[in-house]
């Protein structure tokens, strides 16, 4: 994957090279309201110098995002995205290695892609904008499809599933043939089942202890447990102290499948799938 600056000059030759060990993705979130780490990032000098922190500790992509999708979030207008992602994405893409912009809209996927983005992580599945599934053919890079029951503002509400993981897959070959039909390649596609995006704490756990179901697609597999609320809700604990929690998912995770990992705490997670590979591909 090449990673060029927006005037073409390039910057770094790196590559996602999946499959050898399990990669960690580092979350770099410049929102004011994110659940986590909410407006600690928003100054892109300071973002700059977390994304190295987040290098140094071990993270193979940086995901980029500027919208906040916790339950109950307000959706975003696409300018006030770009303003908040774009100024960062100029500094991190130098770092030399691969960057993840978390965004639903076209636009931004497009300008991203242009100024050295390598990846899109979509939470709609190319739901939240029709123009994403031409931006993504024309890019032919890697797009991260994640399964969510309608929108941040209502997905908690009236949540019901015949078997979620049966449910779930239904939905991701529906999507791979929708994104394929308009000219994806279906290589560039990797899987997110979506922990916590319109989930109850039952099914975010049938979701882990059955993971491998969902490699049935033959495609990447990428797990975002980080602090979520079904840590806290096993272990009682508030978003900053669920530390150990998100260790056990990630480890479960892997173990079950995952090729990606999505976390905040980059330097211990990193050990963790480190150990977890010892052991899974030993």
């Amino acid at each position: 994957m090449n990673i060029e600056h927006a005037d073409s000059a390039p910057v770094k030759c790196v590559e996602v090279l999946l499959g050898k060990r399990t990669l960690v993705m580092g979350i770099l979130n410049v929102t004011p309201d994110s659940f986590y780490d909410g407006g600690r990032l928003v100054d892109p000098g300071v973002a700059r110098a977390h994304a190295q922190k987040l290098i140094e500790d071990g993270a193979d992509i940086l995901d980029l995002g500027g919208e906040s999708t916790r339950p109950g979030a307000k959706p975003l207008n696409v300018n006030e995205e770009q303003a908040r992602v774009l100024p960062v994405l100029e500094r991190i893409v130098p770092l030399g290695v691969p960057v993840s912009v978390d965004t639903y809209h076209a636009g931004t996927a497009r300008r991203a892609l242009e100024m050295g983005a390598g990846i899109v992580n979509d939470i709609s599945a190319l739901r939240g904008d029709p123009g994403m599934v031409e931006v993504m053919a024309k890019a032919n890079k890697p797009y991260v499809l994640m399964h969510m029951r309608g929108n941040p503002r209502n997905m908690q509400d009236d949540i019901h599933y015949d078997d979620v993981v049966s449910d779930i897959c239904r939905f991701f070959e529906e999507r791979i043939e929708f994104a394929v039909a308009h000219g994806m390649a279906e290589s560039a596609i990797w899987l997110d089942p979506g922990f916590g995006f319109g989930k109850l704490l039952e099914h975010n756990l049938t979701m882990l202890r059955r993971l491998e179901e969902f490699k049935q697609f033959g495609r990447p597999l990428l797990v975002g447990t980080s602090n979520k609320g079904m840590i806290g809700s096993v272990l009682g604990l508030p978003v900053e102290d669920r530390l150990e929690g998100t260790a056990a998912t990630v480890a479960v995770a892997i173990m079950n499948g995952a090729d990606i990992v999505r976390v905040h705490d980059v330097r211990a997670m990193a050990r963790v799938a480190t150990m977890t590979d010892a052991i899974r591909r030993a």
